[in-house]
């Protein structure tokens, strides 16, 4: 490890942690992959696990015995390092349990490659709150989901706020972003997935839903389970594109769930018939 201590704010390997926007760590080397910013060792040590190559990590100076295993994986990389006080200056924020590491981004993989091997899968359509792309992808994991599958303008699953809020499950489940492409989304991807064996269910408040607990539904082989943007839903087009519309029952006159709390219910009720 190079232990660096900070002393120069103006330093411009420290930038990217306290300049440096997330949608602008994603282009920073382009047309290669860029960087992404991982908080916590939770999150770091998963996505180490998980095959991402560290760049440099930003640590406070009390941590640093906590975070050791973390660095020793890490091999020869800077870890600036000062204490919470100057950290919080130069970053603006409190670091969460002490440590960021700055990240390289890897190639967003096929859709077939994705699917490979899974019998249940997720699909986000539009979803813009990090939060929210965190909090389902944290369901999927613990509800047995196989894969994940963002639409072109869904927030970005390793943007900080979103590994976070997953601890780390980002890492671990298999996922791609499609193409903003005219066409990817609803047309081409549906028509590869059941070219791949998967039938389509659009969770959403219709009247010619079946229940989440329909038979049919519960006993499909291989299912995407298709979530829509908070607040509006899934587009009416890719409802008609999917194979059930599938409702969730409410009570007490709510309308409707939060996306991640949906997806939780649907996971856990449509991934019950598969081996989590």
């Amino acid at each position: 490890m190079q232990m660096i201590k900070v002393t120069d704010f103006d330093s411009p390997q420290l930038k990217i942690y306290a300049e440096t926007s997330e949608r602008q760590l994603a282009t920073i080397y382009e047309p290669k992959e860029g960087l992404f910013i991982a908080e916590s060792p939770k999150v770091i040590e998963r996505a180490l696990d998980g095959g991402y190559e560290p760049v440099s990590f930003l640590a406070e100076e009390g941590q640093l015995a906590a975070s050791a295993a973390i660095l020793e994986r890490a091999g020869d990389v800077p870890v600036y390092t000062a204490e919470e006080s100057v950290l919080s200056q130069l970053t603006g924020y409190h670091l969460t349990r002490g440590l960021l590491c700055a990240m390289r981004r890897k190639k967003y993989p096929a859709l077939m490659e994705v699917c490979e091997g899974a019998k249940r899968i997720v699909v986000l359509e539009e979803v813009v709150n990090p939060t929210n792309v965190g909090a389902l992808f944290r369901c999927a994991a613990a509800l047995g989901m196989d894969a994940v599958i963002l639409t072109g303008g869904c927030s970005d699953p390793l943007y900080r706020r979103s590994s976070r809020v997953s601890m780390g499950t980002v890492f671990q489940v298999p996922w791609t972003m499609l193409s903003k492409e005219e066409g990817v989304w609803p047309g081409q991807t549906m028509e590869a997935l059941r070219g791949l064996g998967f039938r389509t269910a659009a969770m959403a408040l219709k009247e010619d839903s079946v229940g989440i607990d329909d038979p049919l539904l519960c006993r499909e082989e291989k299912l995407a389970i298709v979530l829509g943007t908070e607040g509006d839903g899934l587009a009416t087009d890719t409802i008609a594109d999917c194979d059930y519309t599938v409702m969730i029952p409410m009570a007490h006159g709510v309308d409707s769930l939060n996306v991640a709390a949906a997806g939780a219910v649907a996971f856990w009720q449509l991934g019950r018939g598969i081996t989590i």
